[in-house]
C-alpha cells in the first residue's frame, strides 16, 4: 500500500461547455464547486510504480460561487497561467504554481457562462454571459473591451487557433456566429442549422480546407446560408473548418470559406451498457467535441449515455465513428459527458481527459481508445467513513449524493478502486456501519430516517428496513439482540442485531433477518427494565464495547448513560457534557494493557473531548445508578463541535478527533497531549476513520466534498490553531457575499441547485432532502445536478439559496481553513436552533395607556412630586385631606399605584383619549380590562361599533347579554348591507326563523334556501314558500330553468314545467314535456309536445317533429296529423307550389309514387303499424277530439296547412273505417279552410289529391236516400265545381300574360273579401270592384274553343245556383252592411264629441273634413246614396228582417258553407261575355235573375247595373 497522501475530490461541475482544461507537461484542472483541483499526470505525477500515473495536487481557492468556467493559457512559456470565471461574477487570473490569484475582473453584470483564452494572444482572455455580452480581457495591459454581438444566451465561446481576431460564439437557440474582435465583434459568418443549444464548438487543427474531401454541394441542403456579404479572401477568411455540437442530436461540420454548413453527423442511438445508473432517470444530452491535433480527419464526440464516439471524416457520406473502450466492458462513462480535454504527457502519450455526471474524470489513451485510469468523486458531503472488520481496507464512505462509496484502499494496480452503490439509497447518507463478522454486510441510515443493508459483493438492491426514522439517521451499531428479539431460540435470531439511532431520539433494534418486520424502539426495554416513570431522554448516539456486554448511550441534554445487557439494566449516567452528544467511542480490546478498553471516549456540540475509564463502575455491577461527573482525562484544544472520535487500532490510547474548526487531531489520551492537527480540509469536518492496516494513516471527510487520506507523521501543526477570533473574522470576511446586482435574480434557465454546504439549514435532523434524487444522487449537496431540462451550459447555479452562509470554501488561503461558519448541514444532532429576530424593523404597536405613559416621562422634578404624592396618599392613616385627593385626581396616572377606584379614573381618562382619537377599539380593550364588558358593548352598540371580536367575547358578561349582543351586531350589520354575516351571525344565536327571513327580505335566496334546508325540518312551509317565492321572481325576470328548479324543489311540478315552456322554443317545450311526463302530468305533458312539435315544425323540422310526438301514446293521432302534412309540404314543394324549402324529411317521405291518399296509408301501416280498423278507430278518436279555430285571411299559412291536414287526417282515417259522411264532412273543413283564408292554391291541391275523380265515388258511397250528410256533401261538391270555373275563366285569360297575373292577384283579394263578408261581417266596400276586370283587359273579339271537359264543367256549375243559398247570402250581406254602417255612425259621433271638448277646437277646415266624412259614405258607394244618410230607425228595421229571415232557413243549409252564389253568377257571365256560345242562354238567363233578385247590397249593385241593364 502506497505511503503517499491522496484526495477523494469533489465532482467536476456540470453543465459548463469548458470547466476543464489540460496543458502539455501533465497537468489537468476541473472546477468542482467553488474551486478549480489540480490533477498532475504522467511520469512526474510521483505515483507509486505499477499505478496509474496521476496524482491530485491541490486546489485554487477564492471564489465564493460556483466556477462556471476554467482555462489554461495554451501559450508556450506560461502553462502556469490559467483564467477561471465563476457564478460570483468575477474572471480570475491564477498561477498555478503559487495557486494564487493574479489578478481579476468583474466586468460582467450578468451570469458568465463561457470563457477561453485565446490560444494566439497569450494575455487574451474572453469571457460571455448570459445577456449576450463578450468581454475581450487583456491580462498584460489590464485593458478590456465590451462587445454586445446578439441580445441571446451565450452557451460557449472558442478562440481561432489560426486567427487571433477569430472568435466563434454557440448561442442557446443553436445560432453560431463567428466574430472579429478586432472590428468591435463584426459578424463575419453567421452559421445557421442547429435548432437547440450549442454545447461545444471545436476548430479544425489545420488551417485551409483540403484536409476533408467535402464535395461542394454534397450535404448543404437546408444549410445554404449565404452570408450576404462579399468578403475578400484575406488570411482572416481563408477556409477553415469549424465543428459545432448541439442538444439537438447533431455535429455539423461548417466551411468558413463559404460560410455555411458542409457536413452533418447525427448522433447514434447505441444500446445502454454498463448499467451503472438509475434507469428511471432521464437526462438530458450534451454535445461536447474534440478535435484532435494530430487527426484532422477525426472528430471526438460524447453521445447519449456517456459513450465516446471517434468520428471518420472522411467518409462524410456515411456515418461511420468507432466506439471508445469497445472491448471492455463497463470502461465508459455511465452518464453524459460535459467536457473533453486534449493532454500531452512528457513522455508523449497523446491523452483525453473527459469529465462526466457520473462524477468520474476518466483518462483515454487515444491511441488505443481505452480508459488508462478513473478518478472518482464526491457529488456531496463526506458524512460518515467505516473500514471493514473483515475485508481489511475496504473503506464505506456515505455521501451527501445519494450513493454509498466502498473503497478498495489496498489495490495494487489502482489507487483509487472505488465501487458506487446507489440503488434503493435515494437520499443522503449519513451513518455506515459493517457487519463485525460477515463478509461485505455494510448497513446504511439516510438523511430521510431509511435503514437498509447492502450486500456489496452482488449486484442486487439494498434490503430496506420497513420501519422508518423520522428524522436523520445519525448513528448505526451492531450489538447482542435485546428482548424481543433475544426471546426467541437459538436458531431463530441472529447473533447480532443492527441498532440505528435517529435525529427523533429513537433508538431501534433491526432484526438483519427480518428487516420488512418490525423494528423495536429499545426505550421500552430500558422503562421496563428500571422502572422508569419519567420522560426518557432524547437519544442522539449509540456505541457497544466491543465485548458487547455493555452500550452506552449519549443523550440531547449532555448526558451519556451505560447499561448492561440482557435485559439493559441501568448501572451508571455521566454528566459531564453539557450539550448535545455527537459521539461515542469505547477502545478496542487488544491493548497492552486490558483495563483500556474500559476506555470510553465521547465528544459532543461543545469543544472538549471527555475520557471515562468505567472499568469500577462495571465491575462492581452497583445495585443502583451511580453517577459519575469527573472525566478520567480531558482532551481540550478543538474550538468547535466534536463530530467524530476514533482509536487508533496500532496503540494505546491513542485517539482521532474530527471537528467543526475544519482540522482533525490526533491525541495521546492517556497523557492529554495532542500530537498532530491535519488541515488539509476547506470544511467542517464530519467523520475520521483510522486506517486498520497502516498506524500512520487516517482518512476524514468533511463538507467540503472531499476524503482525505493524510499521514499523522507529516503533519507540521500539533495542536488545532487558537485564536479563533482572527480566523472567523477572515472567514466572515471572505464569506460575505458581494453586493452584486446580478444577484437579485436567480440565473435565468439555469438550474436552480442548492449547494450542501450552503444549505442554510443549521441541523442535519431538520434538514429535508429537497429535490427528487437522480442517480441516486441527491442534489440538495449541491453538486450540479440536473434538475431541469433546461439551462444552458452548465450553469447551474451552485449558489446557494443565502450565498452569505456559504463557503466552507471560503478559508482557503493558508492553511488555517478552520472556524467555518456554522451555517452548513452539520452532520448531526444539533437540536434545531430559533432563528434569530427578523432584522427588519416592525412598526410599534400603539400604546393602550398612552397618556399615563407620556405623564411618566416628564421632568424629574415632576416625576419626584408624584413619588410624594403617592407615599402620602399609601401611608397616610387618617382620611386624606383635600388637597392630596385633589393632587390625586390631577394625577390619575398614579391610579396604577394606589386604590382600584383611581384605577377607574385613568382608565376612563384613557378611554376618552381614545375615543377623541378615533380608536374606539382601543377604548372596547380597556373597558374589558375594567371588566365592564356590557357597558361596552352598549356603548360600541350605540354608536354602530360593535366588531366581530367584542361579539365574541360578550358570552364573558353573561348569556343575555350575547343574544342581545349578537342582535345589535345583526342590526348593524343590516345598517352596513352585510345582510349575509348578520344573517350567519343570527344563526349562532339559533334564530334561524328570523335568519332566513332577514335573507329573504334582501333577496339573498339562494342563501336563505340553503340555511333553511340545512336547520328546518323538511316539511317546513317556510322552505316551500322560499322556492315558490325566489320562483316567481326568477319567472318575472326571464330565468325559466332556475325557476323551474325552484319549482321542483318546492314539489309544484306543475309550474316547473309550464314555467320552462315560457319561453317558447322547441328545446325549452321539449323539455317541459319530458319533465311533465316524470311528473305524471301526463294531459299537459302531452299539450307541450305537441305545442314542441308544433314549434319545429314552422323550422320545418319534420323529424324533430316526429320526435317530440313519441313523447306521448296519446299523440299518435298527430303523428298523423304531421305525416299527412309532411307528404303533403313534400307534394307541394316537388310540384314548386311552396316557396319553402325543408331538408330534413324522414326517410318514408321520399316513398313511391302513386295516389296520394294510398301514399299516406302506406307510410302509415309501414312507419306507424296503423293496419286495422279498431287502431284507425282509436287515432279517429284521439283526434276528434282536438278542435281548431276557423280559418281567416290572416292565418299563417304553415298553421292553415298543418289544420287543414288535420281534417284530411280525419277524412282518411273515417274513409278507413267506412264511416263515409263524416269523411265528407272533415274534407268539407279542410277545403272550407282554405277557402276562407282566400288560399285557392291549397284548396285545389286538397281537390286534386283527395277528390281525382270529382265527388262521384262519394256520391256513390253515400248512396241515393236523403243522409244527415247531403247539405255537406252539396257543399262540397259546390266547392269543387266551384273551384275548376275558376281554373277555366283564368285559362281563357292566359295568353294575355300580364292580365292573368293581375286577375290571380285580384282574386286572391276579392276571394278574402267576400269571405270576409260572410265570415267576419267585415264592411265589404273596401275593395275595388273585382270580377269586371278580365273584361276589359282583353280583346274580344279572340276566337276560343272549348274542349269537352270544359263544356261538361260549364254544364255541372248548375249546381252552383241554389236558390236558397244566395237568399240566405244576401241576408247575412244585409246584416253585415248595416252592422258597419252603425259602427261608422259611432265612431263619427265619438269624433265630433272630441272637437267639442277640445278647447282650441281644430282649425275650419279640419272640422269640414270631418264633417264631410261624416256625411259621406266610403269611396266605393254610388252619389246618389252618398247624399242620402239613412236613419238610425230604418237601419234597426233592417235588420231586423234580416235577421228574421235567416232564422227562417233550415239548420243544414246555415251549417255549411256555400260558394257565394252571385260571384258564381258573375263568373258565368263574364266567361259567356268572352266566350260566346258556351254558356247556354237558359243559365245565363237563370244568373241574371238571381243577380237582380239578391243584388241589392252595395257589393253586387253596380255589377248588376252592368250585366242586368
Amino acid at each position: 500500500m502506497g505511503q503517499e497522501p491522496r484526495t477523494l475530490p469533489p465532482s467536476p461541475n456540470w453543465y459548463c461547455a469548458r470547466c476543464s482544461d489540460a496543458v502539455p507537461g501533465g497537468l489537468f484542472g476541473f472546477a468542482a464547486r467553488t474551486s478549480v483541483f489540480l490533477v498532475r499526470v504522467g511520469p512526474s505525477a510521483g505515483a507509486i510504480p505499477g499505478t496509474p500515473p496521476f496524482r491530485v495536487i491541490g486546489e485554487l481557492v477564492g471564489h465564493t460561487e460556483r466556477v462556471s468556467g476554467f482555462t489554461f493559457s495554451h501559450y508556450p512559456g506560461q502553462y502556469n497561467l490559467c483564467a477561471t470565471s465563476s457564478d460570483d461574477g468575477t474572471v480570475k487570473i491564477w498561477d498555478v504554481e503559487t495557486r494564487t490569484v493574479v489578478t481579476e475582473h468583474a466586468l460582467h453584470q450578468h451570469t458568465i457562462s463561457a470563457l477561453h483564452w485565446s490560444p494566439q494572444v497569450k494575455d487574451l482572455i474572453l469571457s460571455g454571459d448570459e445577456k449576450g455580452v463578450v468581454f475581450c480581457y487583456w491580462l498584460n495591459r489590464n485593458d478590456s473591451q465590451h462587445l454586445f454581438i446578439e441580445p441571446r444566451t451565450i452557451f460557449c465561446l472558442t478562440c481561432s487557433p489560426h486567427h487571433e481576431d477569430l472568435v466563434a460564439i454557440g448561442y442557446k437557440d443553436g445560432i453560431v456566429v463567428i466574430i472579429d474582435i478586432s472590428k468591435k465583434g463584426e459578424v463575419v459568418h453567421r452559421l445557421r442549422g442547429h435548432d437547440d443549444e450549442i454545447h461545444s464548438i471545436a476548430w479544425c487543427p489545420l488551417l485551409g480546407e483540403d484536409c476533408l474531401s467535402i464535395n461542394q454541394e454534397e450535404n448543404s441542403e437546408e444549410l445554404e446560408i449565404p452570408n450576404g456579404k462579399v468578403i475578400a479572401q484575406t488570411a482572416v477568411t481563408k477556409g477553415c473548418y469549424l465543428a459545432t455540437g448541439s442538444k439537438d442530436q447533431t455535429i455539423r461540420i461548417w466551411s468558413c470559406s463559404r460560410g455555411r454548413g458542409v457536413m452533418i453527423l447525427k448522433l447514434p442511438f447505441l444500446k445502454r451498457r454498463g448499467g451503472g445508473i438509475d434507469p428511471t432517470v432521464k437526462e438530458r444530452l450534451w454535445l461536447t467535441l474534440h478535435w484532435p491535433k494530430d487527426q484532422p480527419t477525426q472528430l471526438v464526440s460524447s453521445c447519449f449515455g456517456g459513450e465516446l464516439l471517434l468520428w471518420d471524416l472522411t467518409q462524410s457520406w456515411r456515418r461511420k465513428y468507432t466506439l471508445f473502450s469497445a472491448s471492455s466492458e463497463g470502461q465508459n462513462h455511465s452518464r453524459i459527458v460535459f467536457n473533453l480535454c486534449p493532454l500531452q504527457t512528457e513522455d508523449d502519450k497523446q491523452l483525453l481527459l473527459s469529465t462526466s455526471m457520473d462524477r468520474d474524470v476518466k483518462c483515454w489513451d487515444m491511441a488505443t481508445l481505452e480508459c488508462c485510469w478513473t478518478l472518482p468523486s464526491l457529488g456531496g458531503f463526506a458524512y460518515s467513513l467505516a473500514f471493514s472488520p473483515v475485508d481489511m481496507g475496504c473503506l464505506a464512505i456515505g455521501v451527501g449524493d445519494g450513493m454509498i462509496r466502498v473503497w478498495n484502499t489496498l489495490s495494487i494496480k489502482n489507487n483509487y478502486d472505488v465501487k458506487n452503490f446507489w440503488q434503493g439509497v435515494k437520499s443522503k447518507v449519513t451513518a455506515l456501519c459493517w457487519h463485525p463478522t460477515k463478509e461485505g454486510c455494510l448497513a446504511f441510515g439516510t438523511d430521510d430516517g431509511k435503514v437498509g443493508l447492502y450486500d456489496t459483493y452482488s449486484n442486487k438492491p439494498p434490503q430496506i428496513s420497513s420501519t422508518y426514522h423520522k428524522k436523520t439517521v445519525y448513528t448505526l451499531a451492531w450489538g447482542p439482540p435485546l428482548p424481543p428479539i433475544s426471546l426467541g431460540g437459538e436458531g431463530d435470531r441472529p447473533s447480532l442485531t443492527l441498532y440505528s439511532c435517529g435525529g427523533e431520539g429513537i433508538v431501534l433494534q433491526h432484526n438483519p433477518w427480518k428487516l420488512g418486520g418490525e423494528a423495536f424502539d429499545i426505550n421500552k426495554l430500558i422503562r421496563d427494565t428500571n422502572s422508569i416513570k419519567y420522560k426518557l431522554p432524547v437519544h442522539t448516539e449509540i456505541s457497544w464495547k466491543a465485548d458487547g456486554k455493555i452500550m452506552a448511550l449519549g443523550n440531547e441534554d449532555g448526558s451519556i448513560e451505560i447499561f448492561q445487557v440482557p435485559s439493559l439494566k441501568l448501572i451508571c449516567t455521566i454528566q459531564q457534557h453539557h450539550k448535545l452528544v455527537n459521539t461515542i467511542s469505547w477502545h478496542h480490546e487488544h491493548g497492552s494493557q486490558p483495563e483500556l478498553s474500559y476506555l470510553m471516549a465521547s465528544g459532543s456540540n461543545n469543544a472538549v473531548i471527555y475520557v471515562h475509564n468505567l472499568k469500577t463502575v462495571i465491575e462492581s455491577n452497583p445495585e443502583s445508578p451511580v453517577t459519575i461527573t469527573e472525566p478520567y482525562r480531558t482532551l481540550s484544544g478543538h474550538t468547535a463541535k466534536i463530530t467524530s472520535v476514533a482509536w487508533s487500532p496500532h496503540h494505546d490510547g491513542r485517539l482521532v478527533s474530527a471537528s467543526y474548526d475544519g482540522t482533525a487531531q490526533v491525541w495521546d489520551t492517556l497523557r492529554e497531549e495532542p500530537l498532530c492537527n491535519f488541515r488539509g480540509h476547506r470544511g467542517r469536518l464530519l467523520c475520521v476513520a483510522w486506517s486498520p492496516l497502516d498506524p500512520d494513516c487516517i482518512y476524514s471527510g468533511a463538507d467540503d466534498f472531499c476524503v482525505y487520506k493524510w499521514l499523522t507523521s507529516m503533519q507540521e501543526h500539533s495542536r488545532p490553531p487558537q485564536g479563533k477570533k482572527s480566523i472567523e473574522l477572515e472567514k466572515k470576511r471572505l464569506s460575505q457575499p458581494k453586493p452584486k446586482p446580478k444577484k437579485k435574480k436567480k440565473p435565468t434557465s439555469r438550474a436552480p441547485v442548492k449547494q450542501e454546504g450552503y444549505d442554510g439549514n443549521e441541523d442535519e435532523s431538520i434538514r429535508e432532502s429537497s429535490g427528487p434524487v437522480e442517480n441516486g444522487v441527491s442534489d440538495q449537496e449541491g453538486e450540479e445536478e440536473a434538475r431541469e431540462p433546461e439551462f444552458p451550459s452548465g450553469i447551474v447555479s451552485v449558489a446557494s439559496r443565502e450565498p452569505v452562509t456559504c463557503t466552507p470554501v471560503s478559508l482557503g488561503f493558508e492553511k488555517s481553513k478552520v472556524t467555518v461558519n456554522n451555517k452548513v448541514t452539520l452532520l448531526k444532532k444539533e437540536p434545531p436552533k430559533e432563528k434569530p429576530e427578523s432584522l427588519t424593523k416592525k412598526r410599534k404597536a400603539r400604546s393602550m395607556l398612552p397618556l399615563t405613559t407620556s405623564l411618566d416621562h416628564r421632568s424629574k422634578e415632576e416625576l419626584h412630586q408624584d413619588c410624594l404624592v403617592l407615599a402620602t396618599a399609601k401611608h397616610s392613616k387618617a382620611e386624606l385631606n383635600e388637597e392630596v385627593c385633589t393632587d390625586l385626581e390631577e394625577r390619575f396616572h398614579l391610579g396604577l399605584f394606589t386604590d382600584r377606584a383611581a384605577l377607574y379614573r385613568m382608565i376612563e381618562v384613557e378611554g376618552k383619549g381614545h375615543l377623541e382619537n378615533g380608536h374606539p377599539e382601543l377604548f372596547h380593550q380597556l373597558m374589558l380590562w375594567k371588566g365592564d364588558l356590557k357597558g361596552v358593548l352598549q356603548t360600541a352598540a350605540e354608536r354602530g361599533e360593535l366588531t366581530d371580536s367584542l361579539v365574541a367575547m360578550a358570552p364573558v358578561a353573561g348569556y343575555h347579554v350575547w343574544l342581545w349582543a349578537v342582535e345589535a351586531f345583526a342590526k348593524q350589520l343590516c345598517f352596513q348591507d352585510q345582510y349575509v354575516k348578520a344573517a350567519s351571525h343570527l344563526l349562532s344565536i339559533h334564530k334561524v326563523y328570523e335568519a332566513v327571513e332577514l335573507l329573504k327580505s334582501n333577496h339573498f335566496y339562494r342563501e336563505a334556501i340553503s340555511v333553511a334546508k340545512a336547520r328546518l325540518r323538511p316539511e317546513d312551509p317556510i322552505l316551500k314558500d322560499l322556492y315558490l317565492t325566489w320562483g316567481a321572481i326568477l319567472e318575472k325576470d326571464g330565468h325559466y330553468a332556475v325557476a323551474a328548479k325552484c319549482y321542483l324543489g318546492a314539489a309544484s311540478a306543475y309550474d316547473a314545467a309550464k314555467v320552462l315552456a315560457k319561453k317558447g322554443d322547441a328545446a325549452s317545450l321539449k323539455t317541459a314535456a319530458e319533465l311533465a311526463s316524470i311528473v305524471g302530468e301526463n294531459e299537459l305533458s302531452s299539450s307541450l309536445a305537441l305545442r314542441c312539435a308544433q314549434e319545429l315544425l314552422l323550422a320545418r323540422n319534420w323529424v324533430g317533429a316526429q320526435e317530440a310526438l313519441k313523447l306521448h301514446e296519446s299523440l299518435k293521432g298527430q303523428r298523423l296529423v304531421f305525416c299527412l302534412l309532411e307528404l303533403l309540404s313534400k307534394h307541394l314543394e316537388e310540384r314548386q307550389l311552396s316557396e319553402a324549402r325543408s331538408s330534413s324529411y324522414n326517410a318514408w317521405a321520399a316513398g313511391p309514387e302513386g295516389p296520394f291518399v294510398e301514399r299516406v296509408t302506406a307510410v302509415w301501416k309501414s312507419t306507424f303499424s296503423l293496419d286495422s280498423p279498431e287502431q284507425y278507430q282509436a287515432a279517429l278518436q284521439q283526434l276528434q277530439s282536438t278542435q281548431y279555430p276557423s280559418a281567416t285571411s290572416s292565418t299563417p299559412s304553415k298553421q292553415l296547412l298543418l289544420h287543414i291536414c288535420h281534417d284530411l287526417t280525419l277524412a282518411v282515417l273515417s274513409q278507413q273505417v267506412a264511416s263515409w259522411d263524416a269523411a265528407v264532412e272533415a274534407l268539407l273543413r279542410a277545403v272550407v279552410r282554405s277557402y276562407n283564408s282566400g288560399n285557392f292554391t291549397i284548396m285545389q291541391e286538397v281537390h286534386s289529391a283527395f277528390l281525382p275523380e270529382g265527388c262521384d265515388h262519394l256520391r256513390d258511397k253515400l248512396g241515393e236516400h236523403q243522409s244527415p250528410t247531403t247539405p255537406a256533401f252539396k257543399s262540397l261538391e259546390a266547392f269543387f265545381i266551384y273551384g275548376h270555373l275558376y281554373e277555366f275563366w283564368w285559362s281563357l285569360s292566359r295568353p294575355c300574360p300580364k292580365s292573368s297575373v293581375w286577375v290571380r292577384a285580384a282574386h286572391r283579394r276579392t276571394t278574402s273579401v267576400e269571405q270576409s263578408q260572410q265570415i267576419n261581417n267585415a264592411s265589404p266596400e273596401e275593395t275595388d270592384p273585382k270580377v269586371s276586370q278580365p273584361e276589359t283587359s282583353r280583346p274580344p273579339e279572340l276566337d276560343v274553343r272549348l274542349t269537352e271537359e270544359s263544356e261538361q264543367m260549364l254544364i255541372t256549375c248548375k249546381e252552383l245556383f241554389s236558390e236558397k243559398h244566395a237568399s240566405l247570402q244576401n241576408s247575412q250581406r244585409t246584416v253585415a252592411e248595416v252592422q258597419e254602417t252603425l259602427a261608422e255612425m259611432i265612431r263619427q259621433h265619438q269624433k265630433s264629441q272630441v272637437c267639442k271638448s277640445t278647447t282650441n277646437g281644430p282649425d275650419k277646415n279640419e272640422s269640414e273634413q270631418v264633417a264631410e266624412q261624416s256625411l259621406s259614405s266610403p269611396p266605393s258607394e254610388c252619389k246618389e246614396e252618398k247624399n242620402q244618410p239613412l236613419s238610425l230607425p230604418e237601419l234597426t228595421k233592417r235588420l231586423t228582417e234580416a235577421n228574421e229571415k235567416i232564422a227562417k232557413f233550415p239548420e243544414s243549409i246555415k251549417t255549411w258553407p256555400f260558394p257565394d252564389v252571385l260571384e258564381c253568377c258573375l263568373i258565368l257571365l263574364h266567361i259567356g261575355s268572352q266566350c260566346p256560345g258556351s254558356v247556354t242562354q237558359d243559365m245565363r238567363q237563370q244568373a241574371r235573375e238571381l243577380l237582380q233578385k239578391y243584388g241589392n247590397t252595395k257589393v253586387y249593385k253596380r255589377y248588376c247595373q252592368t250585366f242586368c241593364t
